[in-house]
């Protein structure tokens, strides 16, 4: 691209496993995690890219990563920013004169159960938003601190529920949708879904997150 000011800006594609997403708030998807053969890099995605992410998408998936590099010539910092994330074509060669699989497949299996988690899933679009999402939000993350279930539960943000009007929206990890759910209802919502009984004791639909219609780019 070319420099403005202080401010270098050019085009980069990394290849990479996709190790987490990165989270604000408690539910607004800000990023992600990518480790290369140069170590693991914090990418942050473009506006269009959190609406449309799958939050399923499992730890260790090969991702090619296109956007741009931005570096600051006088603190030296570099920020990544992605227009597009796609499924790596072909698995990145690291140069070492012993095979490469192996490792990997050891660190997934390390990475794996920590998908046993719940997960609440909470529209964050601004609809949704504006009729208090915000609100319900913060009020699962107190009720499941009250609970013990910070450990056991996560809650992510995803795109558009398709329901604008009846937010703020939000899907159960059984896949129960809820609408117009206001902060003081939390409570009970909680103990209708989780009252007595412990997570380890639940089905394994109860462990992963709901299935939307959202499309991974």
């Amino acid at each position: 691209m070319g420099v403005s000011n202080s401010v270098e800006v050019s085009e980069f594609c990394l290849e990479g496993r996709f190790i987490d997403f990165v989270i604000k708030d408690g539910y607004k998807l800000k990023g992600l995690i990518l480790g290369t053969h140069e170590g693991e890099s914090y990418i942050k995605l473009a506006k269009n890219l959190r609406a449309a992410f799958d939050l399923r998408l499992p730890p260790g998936t090969w991702l090619q990563v296109v956007g741009y590099k931005k570096h600051d010539l006088k603190d030296g910092t570099v920020t990544l920013k992605a227009e597009r994330v796609m499924a790596a074509r072909s698995q990145m060669v690291i140069q070492t004169p012993t095979p490469v699989q192996e490792p990997p497949s050891i660190d997934n299996a390390k990475v794996k159960p920590a998908k046993t988690k719940a997960t609440i899933l909470v529209c964050q679009k601004s609809d949704c938003m504006k009729r208090g999402g915000k609100a319900v939000c913060q009020a699962l993350e107190a009720a499941l601190s009250d609970r013990g279930l910070e450990d056991q539960v996560t809650i992510k943000g995803t795109g558009c529920m398709k329901n604008c009007k009846a937010g703020p929206n939000l899907v159960m990890p059984d896949k129960t949708r809820h609408s117009r759910i206001q902060a003081t209802q939390v409570p009970a919502l909680m103990d209708k879904h989780f009252g007595d009984k412990s997570l380890e004791a639940q089905p394994d639909n109860l462990r992963e997150a709901a299935i939307l219609n959202a499309k991974f780019c």
